[in-house]
Formats: structure tokens, sequence, C-alpha cells
């Protein structure tokens, strides 16, 4: 990533919340008036959700610290993501997987090249790049932090908080425009249900700094079924729709069976999408239902998923046939 020492932008290009989203904010609502290499791109598909966008966008406009909480597959980084695209508002991503670690964040030294000569010199993670910048950054996966790299995000979760580097004796304050979110598929309980093996349990002083903790369900039948024939065209037709209803139909029953603890592996709306793209490529619903889901599924498990498909689609997954809805 090149790392500008300064993106010199503010938002000051004022915006009405309601047409874009499709929300009504008490509060003002700004965007930069250009983009940058760091603005996510727009999918003008997209559904937001009243209340998951709202809490975006007081993060966004009032600097509030956000937490977004729900089942894996919801949307909840997209979401964000989706916001900023459309503030202008530069994004970056950070999964916060166990290979994370401090020096990742905040830097380390390294050996370059300066009047032909070698030395060491501190370069800067993305952490102290961001804090100085009008960036709003993302970490995924907030839950599954090591406890070294949750210690480090504590310190500036403090809205004026600044970023101490003990290593460089520096102080760095935050930009009067840098925005902090996080997703989580707990509310920094741990993993209390079994579904989420690796999460820990979130100290409640760190908890506490987070203004805005939101929840993020999955969409109703209806609006998934929209989102998928918005982008799979090629089904937008009486038959396709019937397929497509199906499908999500399907997903829904998987989703009930991964909250109920009965299956591992659940279908996300993406899933779901990629279920239909590869049925426009191999014109059988069954083999595509395999490729896109049932055969990464545990094999004790694929007889409930099955079931799942025989209750949506009406037939035995073996009996499935072509079904052409391409005409």
């Amino acid at each position: 990533m090149n790392k500008k020492s300064e993106l010199e932008t503010v938002p000051e290009k004022k915006i009405d919340p309601k047409n874009i989203f499709g929300v009504e904010c008490n509060f003002e609502v700004f965007s930069f008036k250009e983009k940058n290499e760091y603005v996510p791109d727009i999918d003008t598909t997209y559904k937001f959700d009243p209340q998951t966008t709202l809490a975006i966008l007081a993060g966004f406009s009032c600097n509030r610290r956000v937490l977004i909480q729900g089942y894996h597959g919801t949307g909840k980084s997209t979401h964000i993501e989706q916001v900023a695209a459309r503030l202008n508002w530069p994004c970056i991503r950070i999964n916060l997987d166990s290979h994370i670690s401090r020096i990742d964040l905040i830097g380390k030294d390294a050996i370059v090249l300066k009047e032909n000569k070698q030395i060491t010199e501190f370069q800067d993670g993305i952490l102290p790049w961001a804090y100085k910048n009008p960036v709003a950054l993302v970490f995924d996966e907030y839950d599954a932090g090591r406890p070294d790299v949750m210690f480090v995000i504590q310190r500036i979760l403090e809205t004026e908080g600044k970023l101490t580097l003990l290593d460089q004796s520096r102080v760095i304050k935050p930009h009067k425009y840098f925005r902090l979110f996080a997703t989580a598929n707990t509310v920094g309980l741990g993993d209390t249900s079994g579904l989420y093996h690796g999460t820990q349990q979130i100290n409640q002083g760190q908890m506490d700094r987070w203004n805005i903790v939101t929840s993020l369900n999955y969409l109703s039948n209806e609006q998934e079924c929209k989102i998928i024939l918005s982008k799979v065209k090629e089904l937008n037709t009486k038959e396709g729709k019937d397929v497509v209803k199906s499908m999500v139909a399907t997903a829904d029953l998987s989703r009930s069976g991964f909250i109920n603890g009965d299956i591992s592996t659940v279908m996300s709306p993406r899933t779901v999408l990629t279920w239909a793209e590869n049925y426009l490529l191999i014109n059988d619903i069954e083999y595509a239902f395999k490729l896109s889901f049932l055969n990464r599924c545990d094999e004790m498990e694929r007889s409930i998923i099955e079931e799942y498909f025989q209750r949506s689609f009406g037939i035995d997954i073996a009996d499935a046939k072509v079904v052409n809805v391409k005409e």
C-alpha cells in the first residue's frame, strides 16, 4: 500500500441521507468531494438496513466508535464500505485473525538504503498512518483479535485518544476525520453459543469505549430475492424468480439450522449469489448447489442440508432436473 503522509481533504459536501440511504438523521451528513484510491467502489444494487445505516452515519458524522455484531454473511463490513463509498470516505479493512500482531499494526524497524548506505529505520504500520489521515479504519473479526493487539486498539478507542509509540518516543494525535469501526460475531462475551470457535472475551473496559453497538441480521427472503435478481438479471423471469425464491428459502433454512446448532456451515447471501451464477453457467440446479455450497459442508451434515433443498424445491436433490429459465 502506498501510504501517503497526509490526505489533505475535508468532508465539506452536505448530502441528504434520506435521498441516498433512505434514512432520516437528526445530524448533518457530509461527504468528501473527491474520491481517492482508498474509497470503496459503489455497489448500486446494495440494500441498506435502516438501523445499521443510521449507526454507521453517526460514526462518520459525529465521530462515534461503532461496533456491528451479527452472524457471518450478514454483510457487516460491506455495509460500512458501502456507506463510505457514498461519502467518498477513504476506508481500510483489517482482519484481526491470529496472524495479525502488534508489530503489524504499529510498525517495525526495517533496513533501508539512503545515500548508498544501509540504515535501520522505523516504518510505520497501518495504524499510525490511518490515525494521521481522514480514514475510516474497520477491524473485521474484532472478537478474534490477539490480546497484544487488543490492548493497542484500546489506546485509540477514546475519541481524542492519542496513540503513544513507546519504541519511538512519539505521541500521535488523531486526525480530525479519522474514524473507527469494527465488526464481530459476538458482543465481547466469547463463544457462548459454540458457533464461533476462536473468538475471545473482550474486557468490559474496552467494550465500554465503543460508543455505539448495533446488530445486523440476515435480510428478509423478499429483500434477498430482489438483490439476487438485481445482480443476476438473466433470472429475472417468471421461472427464474421461482428458482431464486427456492434458493433463498434453502439458505434461510440453513441459517435456522446453523443458529440452532444442527449444522456448522451456513449459506450467506454471497453463497446464494454464487449458486445463482453457477446455475446460469451449467443449467443444473442440483449440481450448481453442490458446487456452490454442499461440497464444502461436513459429510455428516449433508443429509440435513439436502433435506433443506428438498423442502424448498419440493423434490429430492437426487431427482433435481434442469429447469431452463433463460428463454
